[in-house]
């Protein structure tokens, strides 16, 4: 799903580098505990989608971790070099913000300064995919766990579920927590639709994205009731759509769950026109 080209150039605490030549130390505590937070910018007509509220959730999470990012300006100059040094157009730009380096051990104290790595990532080429088979993982996520509101990088309960999904044949993983409702899949919001009421669960112990912000934005003027929720396996496998949202996909429509299949998957066709004429529209405006 997110089989990016690798990029050409790279942004890295102040230099633009080729790929090749960016590199970190060893003692990274990114690298060596996920202690780290990242953006991941969609990027169309060579402009950045929502990049005021990517810069919050990011500034959120460096309060909530403790560490002290570059300012807004500086992010937004070292993006824009990034788009113009890669003739960027279509694609994602990421932004990773490390605690740094700092003594052995987990103790933060003594870390830094932080790390920051700015990247482009054109989109894949090829026919994008319609319709997504997803696959309950079998970890739990802690319910109400507050760090899941963040967009760290301690991802490896994502990483074991897509490749538990990927390995029963399916797309992506939905993640339930320990009480046994639905959180999120590996890297997107989990929506379902029943007649004209919309649901998602309440942004408690899962990451709130920008593009399903989007899309509760958007679900009122298409008659949608809204209804944020705790929603179990049964709900979805009841429920008239099901889809899911990422900054990379938009909308991304669910056809099975575990190998049955769910509802019509081409009723969220409305959700995505909306949501797609919004990004391009705001993205022909925003100047960064």
């Amino acid at each position: 799903m997110n089989a990016y080209p690798p990029t050409d150039w790279v942004w890295i605490n102040g230099r633009i580098v080729p790929s090749a030549e960016a590199v970190i130390p060893v003692s990274d505590r990114g690298f060596l505990y996920g202690d780290a937070l990242f953006e991941s910018v969609p990027i169309r007509h060579g402009r950045p989608f929502r990049w005021e509220a990517h810069w919050v959730r990011l500034a959120d999470g460096a309060r909530f971790l403790g560490v002290k990012p570059l300012s807004k300006e500086a992010l937004t100059d070292a993006l824009n070099q990034v788009l113009a040094k890669n003739t960027a157009s279509i694609g994602t730009v990421r932004l990773t913000v490390s605690r740094g380096s700092g003594p052995r051990g987990y103790s933060p104290r003594n870390a830094g300064p932080a790390t920051t790595v700015v990247t482009w990532h054109p989109a894949p080429g090829g026919p994008a995919r319609t319709r997504w088979r997803l696959a309950v993982a079998p970890m739990r996520m802690a319910a109400g766990d507050p760090l899941a509101s963040h967009k760290h990088c301690s991802r490896l309960a994502n990483v074991l579920a897509r490749g538990f999904a990927e390995d029963a044949g399916a797309d992506e993983a939905l993640l339930l927590d320990t009480d046994g409702f639905v959180t999120e899949t590996a890297a997107g919001n989990v929506f379902c639709l029943s007649a004209d009421r919309l649901s998602t669960p309440p942004a408690v112990g899962l990451l709130p994205g920008i593009t399903r912000a989007c899309v509760l934005e958007i679900a009122p003027s298409l008659g949608l009731t809204l209804r944020e929720e705790r929603l179990t396996v049964t709900d979805l496998q009841r429920a008239d759509a099901v889809f899911f949202t990422t900054s990379s996909l938009g909308v991304a429509p669910v056809e099975s769950l575990d190998g049955v299949r769910l509802g019509h998957p081409e009723l969220t066709g409305p959700l995505a026109a909306a949501l797609e004429g919004m990004v391009g529209g705001e993205c022909l405006m925003t100047n960064v």
